[in-house]
């Protein structure tokens, strides 16, 4: 296994397995030039880049959306009757292409600094959690751009982010001085879902450099969001554009295939079953002929010693276009929650480098007590693996239910202690975590 403990190293690295193993529709994304290799699509032909404060105002008025709070009932009410623009199947739309999806957005935090205040965290670089916000946010217009039809004034469809499937980076720090560039387009279709890969690059020394790679999966459903409503096609035109659209259906089957083999749902393999007995073995007190006594080895924490908690009541300010909690504002706040997990584990700075399979399982109202809760389950020399959990609480009802589980990787200044789990609850997190610390290394 490769540790990146040298920046530059790292990022040339990552740079260099996207060039090598990543197809794109989207060369200038990859480069540090400005034009689109020969041979491939011009994506950028009468492309204007959006400023990102337009990007929420462009999404209400795509579905209509009110921009106050007491109006909200009215608005969604409104929306009922858009049913009837629904396509009754998906041979009834026209395909689209890749660049007809394609878009530009601008954060200029080094031509307009009066902005950069939102962005800035006490480390004087940009804070993760408000990019995350910014791609949630652009990943919705890019598929309301997919499927828009030239006759209607509203989108009939409500478009919902469902998955954050990865994202990579391969720059440890996002300078708070240089603008920022944001580009992504659809990349895969099925009946009622989208893939969408956006990319994100800085302004350094007159060019645009990367600095991380996202794919997020998204749903269309009814004006009422209830049920699955079909998108427009997608038809590659070029064999670039193939492999593209074969790495969509490829990340497909291998989502099943992980949610198949979750731990929740089959046991362990004889080889994780084998790690699980070693740390148990390891922890035993050898001065006992005991299975209950257990000894913490040295330099390691306990498990349920590698945790934070949160809450966070959901206001009206942090609502969606639907009236639901944004959920760009959920991944902020488990991020930032993740990164106060790891820097309290690690005693040092954490840098993010991968977040990965976060679900959105069940939608936050407003109003909604939400609860979050991190824990540290996998470690390895500088890398902190970060499970952060989230669940509403009903206060009438007194239930918990599960809305998010979030995934981050994070890499230390300094080696970190090894974590330990006691239980077999534990156990199981340990192995989840290091399934997807494995999957993040291949990645990168």
């Amino acid at each position: 296994m490769i540790i990146f403990n040298d920046t530059k190293f790292f990022c040339s690295a990552y740079r260099l397995c996207i060039m090598r193993n990543l197809p794109s529709v989207l060369p200038r994304t990859l480069t540090s030039g400005t034009r689109a290799s020969p041979g491939l699509p011009d994506m950028f032909e009468g492309q204007s880049p959006i400023h990102v404060k337009n990007v929420r105002s462009r999404l209400r008025d795509i579905v209509g959306a009110s921009t106050n709070w007491r109006d909200h009932v009215q608005a969604m009410q409104e929306r009922k009757a858009l049913h009837t623009l629904l396509a009754k199947r998906q041979e009834d739309l026209p395909p689209r292409r890749m660049k007809d999806s394609y878009l530009e957005v601008i954060l200029p935090l080094g031509s307009q600094p009066e902005i950069r205040e939102k962005y800035l965290n006490v480390h004087n670089s940009v804070r993760f959690g408000r990019i995350l916000e910014d791609l949630d946010s652009l990943g919705v217009l890019i598929c309301y751009t997919h499927t828009k039809q030239e006759m209607q004034q509203r989108s009939p469809l409500s478009i919902v982010t469902a998955l954050v499937d990865k994202i990579n980076l391969c720059q440890k720090i996002i300078h708070p001085d240089c603008d920022i560039k944001f580009t992504g387009n659809v990349s895969w279709v099925g009946k009622t879902s989208m893939e969408v890969k956006m990319h994100m690059l800085q302004l350094q020394d007159g060019n645009y450099h990367p600095v991380l790679d996202a794919t997020f999966v998204m749903v269309a459903r009814d004006p009422e969001n209830k049920r699955p409503a079909f998108v427009n096609p997608l038809i590659p035109e070029s064999p670039e554009e193939e492999e593209v659209f074969k790495q969509g259906e490829l990340n497909k089957l291998k989502r099943i295939e992980f949610s198949t083999a979750s731990l929740l749902k089959m046991a362990p393999t004889a080889e994780e079953r084998n790690i699980v007995h070693d740390i148990f073995l390891n922890t035993l007190d050898t001065r006992t002929v005991s299975f209950q006594s257990r000894k913490l080895p040295p330099s390691s924490v306990w498990m349920e010693d590698a945790k934070l908690k949160g809450l966070e009541i959901c206001h009206p300010e942090e609502r969606n276009i639907f009236n639901r909690i944004f959920g760009g504002f959920l991944m902020r706040k488990a991020y930032e929650l993740g990164w106060a997990t790891a820097c309290s584990y690690g005693g040092s700075r954490p840098f993010i480098i991968s977040v990965d399979d976060i679900m959105f399982q069940k939608p936050v109202e407003v109003g909604s007590l939400l609860l979050l809760s991190g824990q540290v389950c996998y470690t390895e020399k500088n890398y902190i693996q970060v499970r952060v959990h989230s669940e509403v609480y009903n206060a009438n009802t007194r239930e918990h239910h599960t809305t998010n589980t979030f995934h981050f990787t994070f890499i230390s200044e300094n080696e970190v202690p090894q974590v330990v789990p006691k239980t077999y609850g534990e156990s199981m997190l340990y192995l989840d975590g290091k399934r997807h610390f494995t999957a993040v290394m291949k990645e990168i």
